[in-house]
């Protein structure tokens, strides 16, 4: 059984909370996790955003039963990039809406194998005995500099475009979608976040919270969200995680928050 847990904060310094999240049990039985943080000012950030996880949650709670890893693999990719086109549709119509986009993180789980997706620089992580993985790379200015050996590691943290992203939902009419194959183990957690916890809260830090087993996993979300909020809080903080456990209460949670 796959516990899921999610938290979403507004922060201590914007006025609109413009991230989203859904996690929970689909009706066939498939645990889905998705978290996008919009962008493109008040209205239109949490917009984007709403509307990307309204879009995947409709197309995937519609999935067949038993369906192959490739077709798991396929249904998450065909989602996210419906979404794409919701949001870039949208925001053709309504001016107040232009260039208006979200990043997405999203999980497609299948028992305890499935799928990633993602765009943008919301995050994925794996943590196992409180070491932590970093999944996903981030489609920012800088990380592509670092990579090519432009600038290190510590001037991506204060570098002018630090916060310049590369690859969002919605703002263009195609997009890529990154996809990674994922199986949990027995002990093992997944986390989920937008940048709101991952720009101010270290790996180190989070692989200690979400891997402690000692602490219920509702404690773990609150505890790496109140980190952020102690570091300044100053965006949006949202935090998912999935963690394989043996017998544990059914529960669903299912949440959008703008």
């Amino acid at each position: 059984m796959i516990k899921t847990v999610h938290v979403s904060n507004v922060g201590r310094v914007r006025s609109v909370n413009e991230d989203s999240v859904w996690v929970g049990q689909l009706p066939q039985g498939y645990t889905l996790g998705i978290v996008a943080d919009g962008m493109g000012g008040h209205q239109a950030g949490d917009t984007a955003s709403r509307l990307a996880v309204e879009t995947m949650t409709g197309d995937l709670s519609s999935l067949e039963s038993g369906i192959s890893p490739e077709g798991l693999k396929a249904a998450l990719s065909d989602a996210i990039l419906h979404a794409n086109d919701v949001i870039y549709t949208e925001a053709s119509k309504h001016e107040e809406f232009y260039n208006m986009g979200t990043t997405v993180v999203a999980l497609l789980l299948s028992g305890e194998s499935g799928y990633i997706g993602h765009i943008g620089d919301s995050r994925a992580y794996k943590v196992a005995g409180g070491e932590v993985v970093q999944l996903t790379e981030d489609h920012k200015l800088v990380y592509e500099l670092y990579k090519r050996g432009q600038i290190s590691l510590e001037n991506m943290k204060v570098h002018p475009m630090r916060n310049a992203i590369t690859r969002a939902l919605g703002t263009d009419a195609d997009v890529s979608v990154d996809l990674y194959p994922i199986c949990l183990s027995p002990g093992e957690v997944l986390l989920l976040c937008s940048d709101g916890l991952s720009d101010l809260v270290s790996s180190e830090h989070i692989g200690q919270i979400s891997g402690n087993r000692e602490l219920p996993l509702e404690e773990r979300a609150d505890r790496l969200l109140q980190l952020a909020l102690l570091a300044g809080g100053d965006d949006n903080i949202t935090v998912a995680l999935f963690e394989l456990q043996d017998e544990v209460a059914g529960q669903s949670i299912k949440e959008w928050d703008s």
